[in-house]
C-alpha cells in the first residue's frame, strides 16, 4: 500500500514534538549568544587610505595615460604592501607580538575600480593597535616604495583614527543568534520527523490496516477503572 503524508499528519507530528523543537531552538540560540558575548574575542577594524597620483613633474598637465598607469600599478602595490619587507619594519617599529604571516592575515587591501585610491584595512583585538598598524603600514609603504619602485607617486590620503566609542566588527552576536535560531529550528523539526519515523509502535486503526493490510472490524474504546465497572454493571443488569 502506497504511503502518503498529509498536511494534517505533518502538523500533528510537529505539535507532538513541539516541546522538543522549542527546547533545541532555545538551547542553540542561548549557546550562540553565550559564545558570541563571552567566549569570542572582539575584533576591531581600522583603515587608512593611500593615493597613487602623478609625480610632481607631471602634475602641471593632466595625462590620462599616466592616471591609467597609476591605477594598474595599484595591483603591484597591493602585493608589495603585504610583503615581508614592509611588514617586518611595521612589526619592529610597533614591537608587535606576531610574525609576518600573522600580521598579513590581519591586513586587507581594498581598491575601487578605476580609482587611484586604495584602502588598508587592519583588524585587531585592540582598536588602538589596529589604528597604529594601519598608519605605520601606510607610512612605511610610502617611504619604502621610493626605493623599491623608484617612484614618488604615493601619498597618505587619510590616516586611521580611534573612534570615541569603538565597536567591534566581529563577532556579531545578534546575527550569530539569528543563524543559530534558524539552524536550531531546522534541527528540531528534522529530529521530530526522525523520531516519528523510527517510532514503529501501533497507535491508531490506520496503523493496524497499514501493517496487516486487513480492515478493522471493531474498536475497543479506552476507559478507566470506574468506567469499566459501570459498563460491567450495565451489562449484568441488562
Amino acid at each position: 500500500m502506497e504511503e502518503t503524508i498529509s498536511l494534517k499528519e505533518i502538523f500533528s507530528t510537529l505539535m507532538k514534538r513541539i516541546k522538543l523543537i522549542l527546547l533545541i531552538t532555545l538551547v542553540a540560540t542561548a549557546i550562540s549568544g553565550l559564545v558570541s558575548y563571552f567566549l569570542l574575542t572582539p575584533i576591531y577594524q581600522s583603515s587608512s587610505q593611500i593615493l597613487v597620483n602623478q609625480s610632481n613633474a607631471e602634475q602641471q598637465s593632466f595625462d590620462i595615460n599616466q592616471v591609467r598607469t597609476n591605477v594598474e600599478m595599484i595591483n603591484t602595490y597591493r602585493v608589495i604592501i603585504k610583503s615581508p619587507t614592509i611588514l617586518e619594519q611595521v612589526i619592529n617599529e610597533l614591537d608587535l607580538d606576531m610574525n609576518v604571516s600573522q600580521l598579513a592575515n590581519n591586513i586587507t587591501v581594498k581598491t575601487e575600480q578605476n580609482s587611484q585610491v586604495f584602502t588598508i584595512v587592519v583588524e585587531n583585538p585592540n582598536p588602538l593597535t589596529a589604528v597604529n598598524i594601519a598608519n605605520t603600514l601606510g607610512e612605511t609603504f610610502q617611504k619604502e616604495i621610493k626605493e623599491i619602485m623608484s617612484g614618488n607617486n604615493v601619498k597618505m590620503l587619510s590616516e586611521a583614527e580611534v573612534p570615541d566609542n569603538p565597536s567591534p566588527v566581529n563577532p556579531k552576536p545578534l546575527l550569530n543568534m539569528a543563524i543559530a535560531l534558524v539552524v536550531g529550528l531546522m534541527a528540531g523539526v528534522g529530529l521530530a520527523f526522525l523520531l516519528e519515523y523510527l517510532d514503529n509502535t501501533i497507535k491508531t486503526e490506520q496503523d493496524i490496516e497499514s501493517l496487516l493490510d486487513l480492515p478493522v472490524i471493531g474498536v475497543v474504546p479506552e476507559m478507566n477503572e470506574e468506567q469499566f465497572h459501570q459498563k460491567s454493571r450495565l451489562t449484568k443488569t441488562g
